[in-house]
This record gives C-alpha cells, structure tokens and sequence, in this order.
C-alpha cells in the first residue's frame, strides 16, 4: 500500500511539474510575441532621412538607413562624370535612359541620375534578389577586369552597376538600382525619402 502511495505521489509532481512549466513557457512566450510587434523606431524607419554632405569628399560615398535599407550619397569626381557619357560604356548598359521607373520622377531621368550632377543619391540594394553591392570605383581592378569603368558590384551574383547604378547588360539584376525621392533642403543638406512640397513619401520601385 505505501509503494503505491509513493508512486501516486509521484505521478502527482509529475503532473504538477508539467503544468507549471507550461504555464512558464506561455507567460515567456506572451512577452516575446509581443516583442514582434513593429516598435516606434520600426515605424519610425519610413521617415524622411536628412543627410549632411558638407564634408563628403569627392569620390567618397556615405550610406545611412532609410526604411530599412541604405541609401547612399556619392560625390562623383570629374572623371567620373565623364565616363558616365562614354559611348562604349552605353553601349554595354541594359536601361541607359532610365527608362523603367527604378527613380522617383523626371527630375533624375538623365545621364547621372540625379538632381546635381556631382551628388548622386540611390538605395543600395541589389535588384537582383536584394544583396548589398559593393563601392568599386576603381577602373579596371585585377578581379573585375580589364573593362570595368568603376561603379557597383553585387559580390552575391556577380551584378554589375555603373557610377549611375544603371545595370550592364545580361546581369542576373534585371533593373537599375532605386533613386529614392529627395531634394536639397539647404546648400549642404540632403532631405531622403519625400520631395520639398511632401510628395513621393510612398514612392517605391518595382523592385529594390
């Protein structure tokens, strides 16, 4: 008779034990559910991003967040500038003119893209599936080869970018790399993510 009181017993704690621990993986699971939820900050990622380019010397480039993605700021030097008008480089691009809507208005459908030659500003973001080029401005590297004029390189899958984000012809990315809506709030202060009259703060590409 005591053995099987002791057995009852047991199964009791058992069962008790159970329990409790269930109800502790519920009330830490409540917290973390909830910690899914998209917080202020989160909500906070689509709001215009200002961008100080008073000291961004030229051929260097800045990156910041703007909902959620980079987006960068490269001061193209002269030389840069005019390579983006060699014929030989056009020839070898698939959407030269901007065509395709990757940028947010007539403003930067133009040979550099951008509203201030100098200053171009796009979201780092492969068109491909969505990897972070790397900055090559560098002309003809060893592991790019002899016919490369400086620009973007997806290390993912091998995409290739000019200094205008326009893509090169058969690239796995099929689209030219997102200009994002923005404007000079002042001489040296870049507003991302809206225009001056608070438009385009929807904008999106067909694809980024």
């Amino acid at each position: 008779m005591a053995r099987d009181e002791t057995q009852s017993r047991r199964r009791f704690l058992i069962a008790a034990t159970t329990v409790a621990g269930a109800g502790g993986l519920v009330a830490l699971a409540i917290p973390f559910i909830r910690s899914l939820d998209p917080s202020a900050a989160a909500n906070a990622a689509g709001a215009p991003v200002d961008i100080d380019i008073s000291r961004l010397e030229p051929g260097a480039m800045i990156s910041v967040r703007w909902r959620g993605r980079p987006v960068w700021v490269l001061r193209r030097t002269a030389e840069q500038l005019q390579g983006l008008q060699a014929p030989d480089l056009l020839q070898r691009l698939k959407d030269p003119d901007s065509l395709e809507p990757q940028q947010f208005g007539p403003e930067v459908v133009n040979w550099h893209r951008s509203i201030e030659p100098e200053y171009f500003v796009v979201v780092g973001i492969c068109t491909h599936l969505g990897c972070v080029p790397d900055y090559r401005p560098e002309v003809a590297p060893v592991d790019l080869g002899p016919e490369w004029p400086g620009g973007f390189y997806c290390p993912c899958h091998g995409s290739r970018y000019d200094l205008s984000g326009r893509v090169f012809r058969k690239m796995p990315a099929p689209l030219n790399l997102p200009v994002p809506p923005y404007y000079y709030s002042s001489v040296t202060l870049l507003r991302v993510g809206e225009l001056a009259d608070k438009s385009k703060e929807n904008w999106g590409p067909q694809t980024w």
